[in-house]
């Protein structure tokens, strides 16, 4: 079959050697707003992306009625949208949306699907509070952020962190790369073009619509957000890109124990 043209600009951008990703969020909806686009080109490129969303987003909506059903719309939701970019493998860690905590029992759970999926890169929201847009730093995404890290350095790759888990089999991991989505505009470090998937990721977050109060607002700020990093990062007139902080965590530049 003919390769599309945006399969080819996905495969240009897919960090060599990534087949497998493991994409961390807070809640439904938060990999859509933060990454979804660079997930599409992720997919159409051949790449095995999972989702881990850590909270049942029981708190999210706008309705004061049947509140014991939106965990379960929500996360209906984020499997219809999870398709939209390619992605099949969904984890629900089920903590509760607007508690979730930096504890010994969510960075074990955290671990151990690091150390069974074995991913290339790690996605995940990022850990420090941006002042500049505060609602990108609910307390979630940044406990989020805190326990993937955690995770990752040094747990994952630890052998004796959590001696139950090599137990069952899942052996220690390095994981090579930590992608943040969300990051405060001084730690970006890295734009990823996804004008050919706009329409993708926008269709993904519609799929949220018990999230939406005004969904033609809320795409306007998207599109204008893509827009403006692309120019940021210097792509051409009419680009569309997500950011990220990329973190080298074991590579051919960092030194194992330093």
């Amino acid at each position: 079959m003919a390769q599309t043209q945006a399969q080819a600009q996905a495969q240009a951008q897919t960090p060599p050697g990534v087949r497998r990703v493991l994409a961390f969020a807070a809640h439904p909806d938060d990999i859509d707003f933060g990454a979804a686009g660079t997930v599409a080109g992720w997919t159409a490129a051949g790449v095995e992306v999972t989702y881990c969303i850590m909270t049942a987003g029981d708190a999210g909506g706008f309705e004061p009625g049947d509140r014991d059903s939106v965990s379960q719309v929500r996360s209906r939701e984020q499997q219809a949208a999870a398709e939209l970019t390619g992605v099949r493998d969904i984890h629900f860690l089920g903590e509760r949306d607007g508690f979730l905590a930096v504890t010994p029992e969510v960075v074990e759970k955290v671990v151990a699907l690091i150390r069974e999926v074995r991913p290339d890169v790690v996605l995940s929201m990022h850990p420090e509070r941006n002042w500049n847009r505060i609602q990108a730093s609910h307390p979630d995404h940044l406990a989020c952020g805190e326990i993937v890290t955690r995770a990752v350095y040094p747990a994952a790759e630890n052998p004796f962190a959590f001696p139950r888990l090599a137990e069952q089999g899942l052996e220690a991991y390095k994981v090579p790369w930590l992608w943040f989505y969300g990051a405060p505009r001084e730690r970006e470090n890295h734009a990823v073009d996804v004008t050919g998937a706009v329409d993708t990721k926008l269709a993904a977050i519609r799929v949220h619509a018990s999230q939406h109060p005004d969904i033609t607002r809320m795409e306007t700020a998207v599109r204008s957000m893509l827009q403006d990093n692309a120019r940021r990062f210097g792509l051409p007139g009419g680009a569309s890109a997500e950011v990220f902080h990329a973190v080298g965590v074991n590579t051919d530049q960092t030194i194992a124990g330093f």
